[in-house]
């Protein structure tokens, strides 16, 4: 047995693709745009783990997506999260569990899905102005 990925389902491809390779830095891999059959999937993932994908996948029926904690979240190593979190923030991406620790710290995709960051090796000492910034929202 072998995993191949985790699909998730996008209302804005763009807005997606946005936050998913230009702030948080994954890759476009391919893409099958089938509008004859309602959908579209984007395969993306980080360099380090190409084989690990997320499915984005786009519905052209449009449909509201209620996010559920029953889903959990989906987790990244990063090598430095203080830039990885104000690259996000940069980009206008609410940081909902602030790095205080230097290690650990949630954001939300355009439709709500949970991404948790790790920071690679050990925690980073804690900086501002992260180490006083409140949650936000739910992760």
């Amino acid at each position: 047995m072998r995993y191949l990925h985790t699909m998730v389902r996008i209302s804005d491809v763009d807005a997606s693709l946005k936050f998913y390779c230009d702030l948080l830095g994954l890759k476009e891999r391919r893409r099958s745009d089938r509008p004859e059959h309602g959908y579209m999937l984007i395969f993306v993932s980080a360099d380090a783990t190409p084989d690990a994908e997320i499915e984005l996948t786009y519905n052209y029926d449009v449909e509201t997506y209620d996010g559920g904690r029953n889903f959990g979240h989906l987790a990244f190593r990063v090598d430095h999260i203080y830039e990885s979190c104000q690259r996000l923030m940069d980009g206008g991406v609410t940081i909902n569990r602030p790095p205080r620790d230097g290690r650990m710290a949630f954001v939300r995709s355009p439709d709500g899905i949970s991404i948790e960051l790790l920071q690679e090796g050990e925690s980073l000492a804690p900086a501002e102005p992260w180490a006083s910034m409140e949650n936000t929202g739910s992760w």
